[in-house]
């Protein structure tokens, strides 16, 4: 290339740099036009203007992304005021509009009969909108609740493969709309309605903005339960207050109530984590709480609960979701449903140091339904960080040479330390749908601290950790009971860097294959596991840790006391097993063997004559004579 040339893309690199405007960048093409440059100059310096224009593009998605982020953070901020219900619709409606700058914005609620109206209506110009009933029959509102997944149009009046309904369609030529997007205010299994974004032009929704929309809708249907709740909560006060049955004690009892819920509400949209939140809730009952997952494993612990009887947990955590309210079992011991609608997110297990008041009882629910929100907010944030988080991993696998420091700023923007030691699981679902195992790792990921991917049918999984056997041990135990099937999982790691990423997940990978090529499906494999198939897979043959997890306790203890275990073990098995034979290749008493093999026994657990376990013993001491006697004969 020539001076010219580079010079050329040293402009254009400088432009990007400064953050020019795309004009700015194009013009240099058309001044080397206009200057006559060489057809090579001309091509270089074009391919250097579009890759520029695909550098831009990313930076203006990211952008992007990190602002839908900050305006949802706000809008969670927003919906802990006590609002009631019209003032509090008002307010998702509003953030809808700014957000994703919508003409309109509406929310639909339903009734218990199943009918839907239009609660809350804010950019529209005619008076027809709010108020409205939308009656039977399908819509692009009961389309969307009904699959509990967004429906849009482009041209909602133009476009037959959206439902139409006479009353909806006239709404929509008085206000002059186009484009229409309906997402469901979801609430666990139940959905409480449709939120709308509308505009006066034709618009073709991206796959970002439809997230976005989904987390605020998923966030407006949690409002609307608290709203709903703290309405219930006044109405209670005010008819105690009437009937004039309530003390001074009672009234304090209930605002020391209503003050812990508001902290706690407060607490998980300032974004305590999970076990800040359990903690607090332990200090507000005055005893030791757990949070636990639906499958009955703990999330957080405030502290630990010995001597708890399970089995009598378990069926109390059933009756719980069964009632929908908590249940007490002996020794002062509650268990309460964590619940979101009719969807089970686990259960709250409660040791008290005294007997719970009934507004103990009721804080406990509440309580409760903190943990459920932090846990909805958690899985919304998921969402909404996902193609970020996905698209991060990705170039981690795909380009180990990946600019470090470009590296390091996406991952401080995530919150993602990876100079700390990272492990790599790649897990497959053996069976079922893949879509809900992606779910659940989004919303893993997120909690632990991790980042995830989909490849070739496999969840792919960066977490923190040293172990990777156990990180891919504890991934099997949550995914496996939620999926009812097996789940098949290959570990590798630990890894520092981003630059390390890549060859642990391919080490991962080889231990998934050889798991399934042992037909040991449903289990997990790491390089530990798998022993001396472990040393054959791994990238870069690390004979030392091989030895070391071997028969390292036998070296040590030899090297510190000057004994002559290994000596001793390598003895027994040359002379296949025979404690008399190996006494007299070593010139020593038969006891002797026998009070060694003894310590050895000590030293590597009492399998250390079973086959397998004998197997890579031999196969230790094999590799340290062989790599002993190349280093004695290695020429200076």
């Amino acid at each position: 290339m020539t001076g010219d040339q580079g010079t050329g893309a040293l402009a254009v690199l400088e432009l990007l740099a400064q953050e020019a405007p795309a004009a700015r960048i194009e013009a240099l093409l058309h001044e080397a036009r206009r200057a006559g440059a060489a057809d090579a100059e001309l091509a270089e310096l074009a391919r250097a203007v579009e890759l520029a224009r695909t550098v831009q593009a990313s930076a203006y998605r990211g952008r992007d992304r990190e602002a839908a982020l900050a305006a949802l953070v706000d809008t969670a901020h927003d919906l802990t005021s006590p609002y009631d219900l019209d003032s509090l619709l008002r307010v998702i409606a509003r953030r809808a509009r700014r957000l994703l700058t919508f003409d309109m914005a509406y929310v639909s609620l339903r009734r218990t009969d199943g009918t839907s109206y239009v609660r809350t209506s804010e950019g529209d110009t005619t008076a027809l909108n709010a108020g409205r009933e939308l009656g039977e029959g399908p819509s692009l509102g009961s389309l969307a609740e009904e699959r509990r997944a967004p429906v849009w149009s482009a041209d909602y009046l133009d476009d037959d493969s959206v439902p139409h309904r006479p009353g909806i369609d006239a709404v929509v030529r008085a206000e002059g709309l186009r484009a229409i997007i309906a997402v469901p205010l979801r609430s666990g299994d139940t959905t409480l309605g449709a939120l709308y974004g509308a505009d006066r032009k034709v618009r073709h929704f991206t796959p970002d903005e439809i997230g976005v929309l989904l987390s605020l809708a998923d966030l407006a249907a949690l409002a609307i339960q608290q709203a709903a709740l703290l309405e219930r909560t006044r109405e209670e006060v005010t008819e105690l207050e009437r009937f004039g049955s309530v003390t001074n004690t009672t009234l304090t009892r209930v605002r020391h109530l209503w003050d812990c819920h508001t902290r706690l509400a407060r607490m998980v949209l300032d974004g305590a984590r999970l076990s800040t939140l359990a903690r607090a809730a332990a200090d507000a009952l005055d005893g030791v709480l757990q949070v636990r997952d639906p499958g009955g494993r703990p999330l957080t612990a405030a502290d630990e609960l010995p001597d708890l009887d399970e089995e009598a947990v378990t069926r109390a955590a059933l009756q719980a979701h069964t009632g929908r309210s908590p249940v007490p079992l002996p020794g002062d011991v509650w268990v309460a449903p964590v619940t979101a609608g009719a969807e089970d997110l686990g259960v709250l297990v409660l040791r008290a140091s005294a007997a719970l008041t009934d507004e103990d009882v009721r804080l406990l629910e509440l309580a409760a339904q903190s943990v459920a929100a932090l846990l909805l907010i958690q899985r919304g944030t998921a969402a909404a960080e996902g193609p970020v988080r996905d698209e991060l991993l990705q170039d981690l696998l795909d380009r180990p040479h990946h600019a470090d420091l470009h590296v390091r700023e996406r991952t401080r923007r995530l919150g993602i330390d990876l100079d700390v030691p990272h492990v790599v699981v790649v897990a497959r679902p053996e069976g079922g749908e893949l879509g809900k195992a992606v779910a659940w790792s989004s919303s893993y990921a997120y909690r632990c601290g991790g980042l995830k991917a989909v490849r070739r049918g496999c969840i792919v999984l960066l977490l923190p950790g040293s172990d990777a056997s156990a990180v891919a041990r504890k991934v099997s135990a949550e995914l496996s009971p939620l999926l009812g099937h097996p789940v098949s999982t290959g570990a590798a790691g630990p890894a520092r860097g981003a630059a390390g990423v890549a060859g642990v997940y391919e080490e991962a990978g080889r231990c998934l294959d050889a798991l399934t090529a042992l037909d040991g499906a449903g289990g997990t494999a790491s390089l530990r596991e798998l022993g001396f198939l472990g040393l054959l897979l791994s990238t870069d043959h690390d004979v030392d840790a091989f030895i070391a997890s071997t028969i390292g306790p036998v070296l040590e203890y030899d090297e510190t006391r000057m004994t002559d275990l290994t000596r001793t073990l390598d003895a027994y098995y040359e002379s296949g097993g025979s404690p008399t034979h190996a006494a007299e290749a070593l010139h020593v008493h038969p006891n002797t063997v026998s009070r060694r093999l003894e310590r050895i026994a000590e030293l590597l657990g009492e399998a250390w004559q079973k086959p397998a376990q004998a197997l890579e013993i031999q196969m230790a001491l094999r590799l340290r004579k062989a790599r002993a006697a190349l280093r004695a004969h290695r020429t200076p």
